[in-house]
């Protein structure tokens, strides 16, 4: 039986290495994305199944029920977030499925993102384990809302990749009393006309 020297089966055994990198790294940037379809305009987030599998599973979910569809951006604080996926054009609450667990320290733990600029978390109660659909996007650095081992914090599953000047022009909406809420709800209402799942 002959034997291939180590000379021989070096640049095989890198250029195998080096297609796996690429593959793993095309599987990597495989990400869900989905399209908002706003009264404002439209954006694109991209969502981490690998840093948040159930919260971004959950998510998709209720996209592809289009349970977003028809939905107002019903809180919106300039210098803090904007929040929505739970109430219709007429602020009746949209039915949802049980809660989400809450994976926001596991997330974290697996290089996830924080509370930033541009992404995207799952709003809830001060339950922690009670988010369903609802949503909010970052439009400041909110570190306070990050998890921590003294406190749960908010889960972050996704950014925005286009569309931040619709984002820009959403949060400077003027806004007061609206529905069932005293204050933050845009004066002009804010519909997601639809949320689709582009790749």
């Amino acid at each position: 039986m002959k034997f291939m020297s180590f000379k021989t089966i070096a640049p095989v055994f890198i250029a195998a290495a080096a297609i796996f990198s690429i593959a793993t790294s095309a599987l990597a940037e495989e990400a869900p994305r989905v399209k908002f379809a706003t009264t404002a305009g439209d954006f694109v987030v991209e969502v981490y199944p690998d840093k948040a599998p159930k919260t971004v599973a959950n998510f998709l979910q209720y996209v592809n029920e289009k349970h977003y569809n028809g939905t107002l951006f019903h809180r919106v604080i300039e210098n803090f977030m904007l929040q929505g996926g739970g109430f219709d054009a007429k602020y009746s609450q949209k039915p949802t499925r049980a809660p989400v667990a809450h994976e926001g320290r596991e997330a974290l733990a697996k290089g996830g993102l924080k509370n930033v600029v541009g992404t995207l978390a799952m709003a809830r109660t001060n339950d922690p384990q009670s988010a369903t659909a609802q949503f909010f996007i970052n439009v400041n650095d909110n570190a306070f809302l990050d998890p921590t081992p003294q406190q749960f914090g908010y889960t972050v599953f996704g950014k925005v990749i286009s569309g931040m000047d619709v984002i820009q022009k959403i949060k400077t909406t003027p806004t007061g009393a609206g529905g069932p809420f005293p204050s933050d709800v845009p004066k002009t209402p804010i519909l997601i006309n639809s949320a689709t799942l582009v790749k």
